[in-house]
């Protein structure tokens, strides 16, 4: 009997023309099953990245130099999900067979892994430089600046449509970002108060923000039209095997640098002591790979633009943290930077909303119809 479901639900969903395994947008109101996955890969991403990102700024404030080590912490984490992979059952005979012919060759499942490393070690390289140069709450601020980006990249590779509330969101992240280039830090007392260093750090936060929404869309790319599964090792793929490209590029760069040699000089001077140096480490390391898993994972059961959504949450979160912990300064103009990126937040975030109500309207539509008929 449960064997006649499972293929009367393969055959519903290749009718409707959905991919095989995601949770449509009707099942999830009732699914507690994929409330709780998404309330996980949400708790995970908003925990990880807030963490993550102050653990960053605090490595640089108390001495840390080496933007290829704060690089390195973002990737280097992805051994810690290795065990999952021995919890994962095997699939069924049947269902290997479908997948032999739903899933590409080996060599292309290879270069999209390898191409998204490369990205991923890119999007990383900006990302360090600009938490060095800007402070940790102007950072989050222009990082806001991704919802945009993302809206662009969806709508050349995931059909993501402009709507009037996609274009409001545009035009408020656009101008907060640029309210924030004429913004000055004159309480920052290192390097990082000139102006030609602020300006490679906004460049580079901005550029940080375009790589990481390039990322998302071409993993939902990859998802729907080349991966074509929808499981939890699919999700482990994906977080494991880009960050693996990433990490040897990264390595090689600490290495070929010559950066590995003032790692220990660096520890010594660390103001906080090695423990501390240590701690914040690791704690950065798996707090950024929590975050690659909970990103990955809202990815796999709704989209990119949803991931990235949930992302941007952190955007009142962190710099108000950064004040508290790092005494930054918050100005008229961070505020009102901060007031446009929340108010872009809603609009992109109230379309994506829109979107979801859409299926359910148009599904209560005819129920109404044929009960006044009757």
């Amino acid at each position: 009997m449960m064997e006649l479901e499972s293929e009367t639900q393969e055959l519903h969903l290749r009718v409707n023309g959905e991919p095989e395994g995601k949770v449509s947008t009707e099942e999830r109101c009732h699914n507690y099953s994929w409330r709780l996955r998404v309330s996980l890969y949400v708790t995970l991403l908003l925990a990880g990245e807030t963490i993550a990102t102050l653990l960053g700024r605090l490595y640089y404030e108390k001495g840390g130099k080496s933007t290829w080590l704060e690089t390195l912490v973002q990737l280097v984490g992805f051994p810690l999900t290795l065990p999952c992979y021995y919890y994962i059952k095997p699939e069924p005979s049947k269902t290997k067979t479908i997948t032999k012919k739903t899933t590409s060759s080996f060599l292309t499942l290879s270069l999209v892994y390898i191409g998204l490393g490369l990205l991923v070690a890119g999007h990383c390289i900006l990302y360090s430089f600009g938490l060095l140069y800007l402070p940790v709450s102007t950072f989050s601020l222009i990082s806001a600046s991704q919802l945009a980006f993302n809206a662009v990249f969806s709508y050349f590779l995931n059909s993501q449509k402009f709507t009037p509330f996609i274009l409001n969101s545009l035009v408020l992240l656009t101008i907060s970002s640029t309210l924030l280039v004429i913004q000055h830090e004159p309480e920052s007392s290192n390097s990082s108060s000139s102006n030609s260093n602020y300006v490679i750090g906004y460049i580079c936060a901005i550029g940080g923000s375009a790589g990481y929404s390039l990322v998302l869309s071409l993993t939902d790319y990859a998802f729907e039209k080349i991966l074509k599964k929808y499981t939890f090792k699919a999700i482990l793929d994906m977080a494991t095997y880009p960050s693996l490209v990433a990490t040897c590029v990264v390595v090689v760069g600490l290495f070929g640098s010559g950066g590995w040699k003032m790692l220990s000089t660096e520890m010594q001077e660390f103001k906080l002591g090695k423990n501390s140096y240590v701690l914040i480490t690791i704690g950065s390391t798996i707090s950024w790979q929590a975050f690659s898993i909970g990103s990955v994972g809202l990815i796999l059961e709704v989209s990119s633009l949803f991931s990235n959504v949930i992302s941007t949450i952190c955007l009142p979160v962190v710099p108000v943290l950064a004040v508290v912990f790092f005494r930054d300064e918050m100005s008229g103009i961070k505020l009102i930077a901060m007031f446009l990126a929340i108010w872009g937040f809603v609009s992109y975030a109230y379309q994506h909303y829109v979107d979801d109500r859409k299926p359910e309207e148009e599904q209560e539509l005819p129920q109404h119809e044929e009960k006044e008929e009757m």
